[in-house]
């Protein structure tokens, strides 16, 4: 049902993908170069690059947008580096944190200061319960042709005709300061679609079956999807979102579609028709690779635990029980790293089948429209019963519940026995339906990393997730909880056309842009507080390991996790007492130890005093040990701190919380074989977080509380180095080995230098 090409490809007039070798092509005398202008992609990227340069692109974005997780954080950053009015429209939505809080009115007085921010800087403000994000976003903000930037990994309009991109905070601070997003010219890869999904079949599996392909090949990594291919019209739009917005989990930059009627219809139907424009390849487009999805041999799937690539198809599952999930067991055990914790999938089978335990169909990528009418028409004249089994829907916006209560389905879904909710995000990142301690979720939401459904494994905590399709989800709820594919059912989808009512967020939502008020004032409220004070890079670093992770993958979750933890979102101090909680406790311990010793040499160098502290003097004492000479010299000169080592850091969210928290805990790098996203990469150079991989990746071998001296850091890093020699001290003898630090623009250099994206501002 899948399909790679793993070189250059071409695409004739939107329909035929031919391969490099093709002999139509040999005759054409084309050039892979000139025929790769015309892809949308391209197109697209080079009508917003400001660089004049087709291979180090600097981007301006024709939007923004964050959820309440992210933007108290980017304004109060925007705010210290001379931020006036936000030049284009930037919305504030409030989908993340709604119902988590866990101090008292911290949750809403950060709303309070984001419609203060709105009006006093002209933005937008969507109140709680309006709408998830993304579906925001794709009602009211896209357009053909053009590029928004959000604060959240899933930030993908594709099938709409928008390239969205998530990046950390940061990265839409420069934006509001009209600074640009630079990136080098990514390489483009044609998802060629043909045939037509058969019944049963929805959105996430076709989403599941592309990302169970290629994320761990890491073939589409940090580049660009092109949606091509006749079975594009096949498929309905809350379809083609559905699909486009699990894009993030194949670790993708972004994604675009080709446009056609039903897009047309979309703008129409929402009352912006004048934001349709017709998206399509030139008649000969090439590809730097290509993905081939047969829409209709795709089958109901499910991603286990602990990741969404984790992907069988739920047949395939089912007859191989308890071989497969023995074998997540095994590899989960090891994920989770915790001995006092038993990962137990197995107990869930009953009779030879798995029975779950709670289903959920939620946030931007399950509660469309169209998939809760599936839902349904699935549950109607069914009972869910009343065992521990629940079932959960979440609409993505108010003019989407409004019309489910509109046209009878909400009717249907709650006699059967179905919760209702409101737009919320919770689900998605561990903030709402927490199931029971060792429970299996099933749920159509974007990831099911470890303890993101919310559970703690510090509290002996530990329950799981697993994605699937609603209406597959739908299937297993009238069966009693038993994992049953849609495509056994025999159910007629409902034909209930869409009508979207825009008073909803007429009546509710602030729109400001283009009408700061300056005179308004921001309110605070107790917990939001200022970045702490962050010095500019010395001239060389000593360094002590805090943590090691030697997972194949470390997401943002585990570096900073999501859920009640986010509450202390605006307080970069009390945020960071969770940096990697759940997955090294003793972190933060041993990183405070770090920085109380640099803190103290901060304060002898600025007192200019000769007077020593007991850790100063020893040191000093260590210093000498070096090839050093004046070692008290060199301790004004030298900064100590802390850094990571992980295998591959970086999978999963946007939050730059990820990185910050470290920096705000003294860290002054990374060191990786490699970065999982450039979000994560590009979030630790805002911070001033020096981004290292291995020149060696036999050289991996780093204990906790090894040292690492770096000479010179600041120099070479002035001079454009890419090679840093190192010296590692650890209880098994010292060595000397190579760091790398690669692919930073000048202006990158420059943040790192000044210590962080504030500081390079402020200067």
């Amino acid at each position: 049902m899948i399909r790679i090409i793993n070189h250059g490809t071409y695409l004739l007039k939107g329909k035929d993908l031919l391969e490099k070798e093709n002999a139509a092509i040999a005759d054409r005398n084309l050039e892979p170069q000139s025929a790769r202008k015309n892809t949308i992609a391209y197109k697209i990227l080079s009508q917003h690059n400001t660089s004049g340069d087709n291979k180090t692109i600097k981007i301006r974005f024709d939007a923004l947008a964050s959820h309440d997780i992210t933007y108290v954080g980017i304004i109060q950053t925007a705010r210290a580096s001379g931020l006036t009015k936000f030049p284009i429209p930037y919305a504030l939505t409030n989908c993340h944190n709604s119902l988590c809080a866990v101090g008292g009115t911290i949750n809403e007085d950060d709303h309070v200061f984001g419609l203060s921010a709105a009006q006093k800087y002209g933005g937008i403000y969507v109140p709680a319960h309006q709408a998830v994000i993304h579906q925001y976003v794709r009602e009211t903000m896209t357009r053909c042709g053009t590029m928004i930037l959000g604060s959240d990994s899933h930030t993908r309009y594709g099938a709409l005709g928008t390239m969205g991109i998530g990046e950390g905070g940061p990265e839409l601070v420069k934006q509001i300061l009209e600074k640009t997003y630079d990136l080098t010219y990514p390489e483009i890869i044609a998802i060629y679609m043909k045939g037509k999904p058969r019944p049963g079949v929805g959105p996430q599996d076709i989403a599941l079956a592309i990302i169970g392909a290629v994320f761990k090949r890491g073939f589409v990594k940090n580049k660009v999807l092109e949606f091509v291919g006749p079975g594009i019209e096949n498929l309905s739009m809350d379809f083609r979102n559905g699909i486009d917005v699990m894009t993030t989990e194949t670790a993708c930059l972004s994604s675009i579609w080709t446009t056609d009627d039903k897009v047309k219809e979309y703008f129409a139907i929402h009352g912006r028709a004048e934001s349709y424009a017709k998206l399509e390849p030139g008649e000969i487009a090439y590809y730097d690779g290509a993905i081939i999805v047969d829409l209709d041999k795709v089958v109901p799937m499910i991603a286990l635990p602990f990741h969404p690539s984790n992907v069988y198809s739920i047949a395939e599952l089912n007859q191989n029980l308890s071989d497969i999930l023995r074998v997540v067991e095994e590899e989960g055990q090891k994920q989770i790293d915790n001995p006092s914790l038993q990962f137990n999938l197995t107990k869930n089978i009953d009779n030879g089948r798995l029975k779950v335990d709670q289903a959920i169909v939620a946030g931007c990528a399950g509660g469309s429209y169209e998939n809760l009418v599936d839902v349904a028409s699935i549950v109607e004249n069914h009972s869910l019963g009343n065992d521990s089994l629940s079932l959960s829907v979440y609409p993505a916006s108010q003019p989407i519940y409004l019309e489910l209560v509109k046209n009878g389905t909400m009717a249907k879904l709650m006699t059967a026995g179905a919760i209702i909710k409101t737009a919320f995000c919770g689900p998605c990142f561990g903030a709402g339906d927490v199931p029971a301690n060792g429970n299996l979720s099933i749920r159509h939401a974007t990831r099911n990393f470890p303890n993101r459904e919310g559970s703690k494994p510090g509290d002996g905590q530990l329950s799981s997730v697993a994605l699937m399709d609603a209406r597959s989800i739908a299937a297993t709820a009238v069966n009693g909880g038993y994992l049953t594919p849609a495509t056994d059912l025999d159910f007629a989808p409902a034909n209930l056309p869409y009508s979207f009512d825009r008073k909803i967020y007429a009546n509710r939502v602030y729109n400001g842009f283009s009408q700061p008020q300056p005179e308004k004032g921001l309110k605070f409220g107790p917990n939001i507080a200022e970045w702490p004070k962050m010095i500019a890079l010395p001239k060389n670093l000593l360094l002590k390991v805090a943590c090691v992770i030697n997972d194949p993958v470390t997401t943002t979750d585990e570096l900073i996790p999501s859920g009640e933890t986010s509450s202390y979102r605006s307080n970069p101090l009390k945020l960071a007492e969770f940096t990697l909680s759940r997955k090294d406790p003793q972190y933060v311990e041993r990183a405070k130890g770090v920085q109380k010793v640099e803190l103290e040499r901060q304060n002898y160098v600025s007192n200019d005093t000769s007077l020593l502290s007991p850790s100063l003097k020893e040191l000093c004492a260590f210093l000498t040990s070096l090839p050093l000479e004046k070692a008290e010299e060199v301790l004004k000169e030298t900064g100590i701190g802390t850094t990571i080592f992980a295998v591959k850091p970086g999978d999963g969210s946007a939050r730059e919380q990820a990185a910050s928290c470290q920096k705000v805990l003294g860290g002054w790098a990374n060191i990786a074989a490699e970065y999982a996203t450039k979000r994560y990469r590009s979030n630790l150079i805002n911070w001033g977080i020096l981004s290292f991989t291995l020149r060696n990746p036999d050289q991996i071998g780093f204990g906790v509380d090894d040292l690492i001296f770096i000479p010179n850091v600041k120099e070479k890093l002035m001079n454009g180095d890419e090679i840093f020699p190192v010296q590692v001290i650890s209880p098994q003898g010292n060595r000397a080995i190579e760091l790398m630090l690669t692919n930073l623009t000048k202006e990158e250099r420059e943040i790192i230098l000044s210590g962080c994206l504030i500081n390079y501002y402020s200067k």
